[in-house]
């Protein structure tokens, strides 16, 4: 009786002979925690992440997000991950200027309106703890800088304060706070989901473009500064000059959105690096986008597909620590 209980409970085995059994330490499956960065357009690779984790046979036990990482995050929870990945294949640069509502003379170029409806029309009244997780969106107190962790109330209010780019969309105000995007705070949530009691972290870094590199560039003249070369195709770098005119901006001269989302990604790098070197995670899934602009909402086919290659290398790297960790 005595062997075939403790067989059950520890899965040992017993040696002949009536000796006592050999007990090994149950194993348990460790805790998942994801945590999916912002990056603007580049977020759509969360998609194709999400997709080759879930193939993989890896599902997350806690999932934070930060701007268009909380938006991915959220909508997979919510189950309407379909549904997103339906309406980012289906965009071109005309559908992408149709959800744009300029305002002029309030906190924001672009009200955000239009595409809160649509979040609402497919994630309707759902509240943030009746998912089947648990999720935490961040966002950033305008007024003070605390970043602010969102793991209760609505859902697409939750959503539309992660991704309330500065100076692009308007503030949103959640009780008394006014808050904008998380990536100004926290571009890669690694450190909720360590404060959510994830054992092992995966981390989604969608800002890293494979180019930039921030140096610092000396000379001794003005005229001595050459331009780097920009990356990607020369046809890939005409498809980001036709959007940027959409947007009143081109290489040569950037306008005000230009300049905005460019000096965004700047300083979303640099606290990124310094978030992430204290506290890191166990895999980085990093999936080179450089080739996709930050407003090139229309290629969102190819940033899923990036993200979903990205996230196939990592696989036996995130297998090898879930059976580290359950021994």
């Amino acid at each position: 009786m005595f062997v075939e209980v403790a067989r059950r409970i520890w899965g040992g085995s017993v040696v002949e002979g009536g000796e006592p059994p050999v007990l090994e330490a149950p194993r348990r499956r460790p805790k998942i925690g994801l945590a999916l960065g912002a990056g603007v357009a580049r977020g759509w690779a969360g998609i194709g992440v999400v997709r080759a984790l879930k193939a993989a046979g890896i599902e997350p036990d806690v999932v934070s997000g930060t701007s268009m990482g909380a938006v991915v995050g959220g909508c997979m929870l919510a189950g309407k991950l379909d549904e997103l990945e339906a309406f980012a294949r289906d965009l071109t640069p005309r559908k992408v200027l149709s959800l744009i509502d300029i305002r002029f003379g309030g906190s924001g170029l672009v009200g955000g309106d239009r595409l809160g409806k649509l979040l609402g029309h497919h994630l309707g009244e759902t509240a943030i703890e009746t998912l089947e997780k648990p999720f935490v969106a961040v966002a950033t107190e305008l007024s003070t800088g605390h970043e602010i962790w969102l793991s209760r109330g609505g859902l697409v209010e939750a959503l539309r304060a992660s991704y309330a780019l500065p100076g692009v969309f308007e503030p949103c105000r959640l009780g008394r706070r006014l808050l904008v995007d998380g990536a100004l705070v926290n571009p890669v949530p690694v450190s909720v989901c360590q404060a959510l009691g994830a054992d092992l972290i995966i981390a989604a870094n969608f800002a890293h473009d494979g180019h930039r590199h921030a140096t610092v560039v000396q000379a001794s003249h003005l005229h001595d500064l050459e331009a780097d070369e920009p990356a990607g195709s020369p046809v890939e770098r005409a498809g980001r000059r036709f959007v940027g005119r959409l947007f009143g901006s081109t290489p040569e001269r950037p306008g005000i959105t230009g300049v905005m989302m460019e000096s965004f990604n700047i300083i979303q790098e640099r606290i990124m690096r310094s978030r992430l070197a204290g506290d890191p995670p166990d895999v980085m899934i990093a999936p080179k986008l450089g080739s996709i602009g930050l407003v090139d909402f229309h290629r969102a086919a190819e940033a899923i597909e990036i993200g979903r290659e990205a996230a196939e290398r990592a696989v036996p790297e995130i297998a090898h620590m879930m059976s580290a960790l359950a021994r």
